[in-house]
């Protein structure tokens, strides 16, 4: 299994990035796919995962309060500003973050889901890219 990120770099503030995740070595459509971040001093978390077809968004922990359903799930302080998105020709999932903010600046990674829903064990991550948003 190979993930690869590409797209990160230097952005002012309330600018946009999209990241890129080529991913090679398992069936594509078989799996939910998430972006995670870390950030220097932080432990990473997740901003978003994205179903794969036939899966939805289900998480069981009810103390996180995320809440189930559709086919993609967004970290609070991301909503309205990221989009996340998959091409299954291509075996490639976006990250489309617009009007980025200081405190987005991390090294940010995808990674795999265990099945095709949202909320289930990660378990190959990429190497990452580093993403820097200047005040």
């Amino acid at each position: 299994v190979q993930l690869v990120e590409s797209g990160g770099g230097l952005v002012q503030s309330g600018g946009s990035l999209t990241l890129s995740c080529a991913t090679s070595g398992f069936t594509f459509d078989h799996y939910a796919l998430g972006w995670f971040r870390q950030a220097p001093g932080k432990e990473r978390e997740e901003v978003t995962c994205i179903a794969g077809p036939g899966g939805g968004v289900h998480y069981g922990d009810p103390i996180k309060g995320r809440s189930n359903g559709g086919t993609t799930y967004y970290e609070d302080s991301v909503k309205g500003r990221f989009t996340v998105s998959r091409d299954s020709d291509a075996k490639t999932v976006y990250l489309r973050m617009d009007n980025l903010k200081p405190e987005d600046t991390a090294v940010y990674y995808c990674a795999t889901v265990v099945g095709r829903w949202c909320g289930g064990n990660y378990d190959y991550y990429g190497q990452g890219a580093q993403v820097t948003v200047s005040s």
